[in-house]
């Protein structure tokens, strides 16, 4: 069974991961979440990090916001896809944490998401994990295929509402 895990830099941070969270396993991926921070607890970071591949975790969330460090910190410690979803925040509305996560160094890259953006940041852990798991990858084309006829839907009922003008 796939395995994610999502980690945040404070227990405040959890109402932008809950979609993450909620996504992964309407899927049926098996989901970890954490509080580990990248300055506050950086040993458990690390020691996280390190073994999460042998743990069998195959994707990681990281969850921050203001410096935003901890994707950065995780990704340099494993080999493993690390998606970063900046927190917004009251200083600069999360433009600091994306900047953070976005500009990491050569050599310990980590895919980005908007800020706040919670349920793409579990929808692209799905896309990786689907690279493996062909039937989360049918659940995916299922999932595009009801937005597609959800938009089609309100296309057509938009079209009728206009007639009436």
């Amino acid at each position: 069974m796939a395995k994610a895990a999502i980690l945040m830099g404070s227990k405040s941070d959890f109402a932008v991961v809950k979609p993450a969270v909620e996504v992964l396993k309407k899927f049926g991926v098996e989901t970890q979440v954490r509080v580990i921070s990248a300055h506050r607890t950086p040993d458990e970071a690390h020691a996280f990090a390190a073994g999460a591949e042998e743990s069998g975790v195959e994707v990681i969330i990281c969850a921050a916001g203001k410096a935003a460090h901890l994707g950065g910190v995780i990704a340099a410690y494993t080999t493993l896809p690390v998606i970063g979803l900046p927190v917004k925040t009251d200083m600069m509305g999360g433009l600091d944490s994306l900047l953070s996560i976005v500009q990491m160094p050569s050599g310990i890259p980590v895919a980005t998401v908007g800020v706040n953006g919670g349920e793409n940041a579990g929808l692209l852990a799905l896309q990786i994990l689907a690279l493996r798991y062909p039937e989360i990858g049918k659940k995916l084309k299922q999932f595009k295929a009801q937005m597609a006829a959800k938009i089609a839907a309100d296309d057509a009922a938009l079209q009728n509402e206009l007639q009436g003008l």
